[in-house]
């Protein structure tokens, strides 16, 4: 295996009875890269990180982390690896702080290194102020910022976290989206994989995609070349009444565009080219007289994301 690679995966196959989850899959995850896997439900993400963190085994398959077979060898694989896979559980009477000591003590930390890093991760996941609280009283938010906290306790080079803002308000998904990015700018020699729904998260922490649709690899490659692989960007136009046949027409004529058309009071626009064919087109809807007030560019990674899920089945 790849020394650039911490994790590798070769042909992995699941199957429950007739049901095929991970279908021949291959995926690399480069060092000291924060990767999305992404990929619509069912499409074997959370199946994937669980034979990578050896919560089931796959049916065939190799899957490496660090050059170990988590596969033949899960100890010693995931000796030096953090997760936070489906929806974590504590003791509700003990304390964040007494939490992270006790996670210290299972994994053979000395008394000092323990004491030095609870100090450190709670500081890092915001929850310094609620260190002597009982999680029991603590939301799902908090609760999740607790379990990154214990997955970083052992110092990991590569960190597996499977949905991480799911099920969180918008505040919750807020915070646990800073403490990861400051995780991210934060630590040297970490690699980072994380499923995730939430295309526009994904935009904000994530350098590389690999994409998965009915247990199969659709890409993988860095974020700045997928986002650019449709070639196209997805552009609402907020005009002051409701959008007539004849302003969709003339949208719809101007260079660059593939198509246009009303959505509720807005018209959207699919242009094709790079950031100067946007540019252009933002100058020509200023100059017709449709009453436009406001143009914005969609996610393009969402559209991207639309457009290989659909090609693919």
């Amino acid at each position: 295996m790849s020394s650039d690679n911490p994790i590798e995966i070769v042909g992995l196959r699941k199957e429950y009875g007739g049901f095929v989850a991970v279908d021949n899959l291959n995926l690399s995850v480069k060092k000291n890269s924060f990767t999305g896997f992404l990929g619509p439900n069912g499409a074997g993400k959370s199946t994937t990180l669980k034979i990578l963190t050896h919560l089931i085994n796959a049916s065939s398959g190799e899957a490496y982390i660090n050059g170990i077979d988590v596969t033949k060898d899960p100890k010693a694989a995931l000796t030096n690896v953090g997760t936070v896979v489906e929806t974590p559980e504590f003791y509700p009477y003990l304390t964040p702080r007494e939490t992270l000591r006790y996670v210290g003590q299972i994994i053979g930390m000395n008394t000092e290194s323990i004491k030095s890093e609870t100090d450190r991760i709670l500081e890092k996941v915001k929850m310094l102020e609620w260190e002597d609280k009982k999680l029991g009283t603590f939301s799902k938010g908090m609760r999740q910022r607790i379990a990154i906290g214990q997955a970083l306790m052992n110092g990991p080079s590569v960190i597996i976290l499977d949905e991480p803002t799911s099920g969180l308000d918008p505040r919750g998904q807020a915070e646990m989206r800073e403490i990861m990015k400051n995780l991210r700018n934060d630590s040297n020699n970490l690699t980072v994989i994380m499923s995730s729904h939430v295309l526009h998260e994904v935009s904000d922490l994530c350098d590389r995609i690999a994409l998965i649709n009915h247990g199969k690899m659709i890409i993988q490659d860095d974020m700045s070349v997928i986002e650019k692989s449709s070639g196209k960007r997805r552009v609402t136009i907020k005009v002051e009444s409701t959008p007539s046949p004849l302003m969709t027409h003339m949208v719809e004529q101007l260079d660059n565009v593939v198509s246009a058309e009303r959505y509720g009071n807005d018209i959207e626009a699919v242009v094709e080219g790079d950031i100067s064919a946007c540019v252009k087109f933002f100058k020509d809807i200023s100059s017709l007289n449709i009453g436009a007030y406001g143009v914005s560019e969609e996610d393009n990674l969402e559209t991207t994301y639309l457009k290989l899920i659909k090609e693919s089945g």
